[in-house]
């Protein structure tokens, strides 16, 4: 007839987490209940694609064959906004017209002037990642000449990287 808000109380039972509303006492028989719940659950980065709840209407009045549960299966969508920045330091570089790379030479000045990219990568939420590629590709050779001669990668932030087999290529 009405709408009323129900008192729920969360408990811990053979470890699992239980759910506790009194819906009314006394209740009258052939009673008819339409009930909407909300539920809030957090942590559910590692639960997979589905979260399953078990419900159970139970009567204490007497021991009845009705007590019947239902499974509700809810899909779990994680939503995490990344952002990816760059910048080459220095942003524009220049060669000299009479410079020329020396093949076969141990030194980096003969090699180009450096230039150091940095990517930064941004979780902006609401969720947490893990488990994240992020797979750059770095032109560095122009038809058979070289474009880039890549030195090194570096990580920060407890990140793993694989090099490229182009990397360092003269031991420079």
């Amino acid at each position: 007839q009405g709408q009323e808000k129900l008192s729920c109380n969360p408990k811990k039972e053979n470890g699992t987490h239980v759910v506790l509303c009194e819906l009314g006492n006394p209740m009258k028989a052939g009673a008819r209940i339409t009930m909407d719940m909300e539920l809030s659950v957090s942590g559910l980065e590692d639960i997979g694609d589905a979260i399953t709840f078990h419900l159970q209407l139970r009567s204490k009045n007497s021991p009845s064959s009705s007590n019947t549960s239902v499974t509700v299966t809810v899909p779990v969508e994680a939503e995490a906004k990344m952002e990816l920045r760059g910048n080459s330091l220095p942003a524009i570089t220049v060669l000299p017209t009479s410079w020329h790379w020396v093949e076969g030479s141990q030194r980096l000045e003969d090699h180009g002037i450096k230039v150091e990219h940095v990517y930064e990568l941004h979780n902006k939420g609401p969720g947490t990642v893990s488990g994240v590629t992020l797979s750059l590709a770095v032109p560095h050779l122009l038809g058979d000449h070289v474009l880039l001669y890549l030195l090194e990668l570096g990580t920060e932030g407890g990140m793993n990287c694989s090099h490229h087999p182009a990397l360092n290529p003269a031991q420079v």
